[in-house]
């Protein structure tokens, strides 16, 4: 683990990725170097959580190669409990949210591009804007234009996507990863709409999204916990606060 603390942060959620987790996460340190980043420049956090697989012990054997990787298991399947964590023990100035499928440098490149620029503190990567180039299956296409829809309808959203591809000034962004209170599937929702309605500069740009493998939890699985999520995210926003 570095000691001296980097400018940027890389948080990325894993669960049962053990077929992709090392070739990805090597992959992804070759691409940084090539973009300039060296190992003191910033650090990757694998935020594991609740695999039944052998990715703790892969995760845990990158750490101990490479010095700007650190892990922490979250204990139980919680996409947003370890997102939410993630972001909490990030300490660079400038933090990015990956998915461990994707490792989208280029996003990187024009994500920090608006932050270091004073243009946002907060920029999504949006799978359904114009411009931008979906292409995982039909059907998770439209889960994505349901939850939006979801959210425009409840909570006044006024973007194009939530979930996925993200990178924030952290100092602006803390109290906001503080206030959310919804976790697993619908926690990186409830960041992007407490940003917006707190009045923070949000800039979301187009992404292509080319998933490497088949998703680890599968979508209709994930329908009632989304569902149950969204309404309490609405009674948190709109009624509690």
């Amino acid at each position: 683990m570095t000691t001296t603390t980097p400018r940027y942060s890389i948080v990325i959620p894993v669960y049962n990725e053990e077929p992709i987790l090392q070739s990805a996460v090597l992959d992804l340190i070759d691409r940084l170097a090539s973009l300039g980043w060296k190992e003191g420049d910033y650090e990757l956090i694998i935020a594991e959580n609740g695999s039944r697989d052998a990715t703790v012990e892969l995760a845990e054997k990158l750490a101990a190669r490479f010095p700007q990787v650190r892990t922490f298991s979250f204990g139980q399947p919680n996409y947003g409990g370890a997102l939410k964590r993630g972001m909490l023990e990030a300490r660079g100035e400038y933090v990015v949210c990956d998915e461990i499928d994707l490792c989208d440098t280029d996003f990187y490149k024009r994500a920090l591009e608006v932050l270091e620029g004073g243009r946002a503190d907060l920029v999504v990567g949006s799978k359904a804007m114009r411009g931008a180039s979906d292409e995982r299956p039909f059907m998770r296409r439209m889960g994505t234009q349901v939850v939006n829809g979801m959210l425009r309808v409840s909570l006044g959203f006024t973007g194009t996507d939530t979930h996925g591809l993200k990178a924030f000034r952290r100092e602006a962004l803390l109290p906001i990863v503080h206030a959310c209170i919804v976790d697993r599937d619908m926690f990186a929702s409830e960041f992007v709409i407490r940003a917006e309605r707190a009045g923070i500069p949000v800039r979301e740009i187009p992404v292509r999204v080319l998933e490497k493998r088949v998703p680890t939890i599968g979508l209709f699985r994930r329908v009632p916990n989304v569902l149950k999520a969204v309404g309490r995210l609405v009674w948190a926003i709109r009624i509690e606060s």
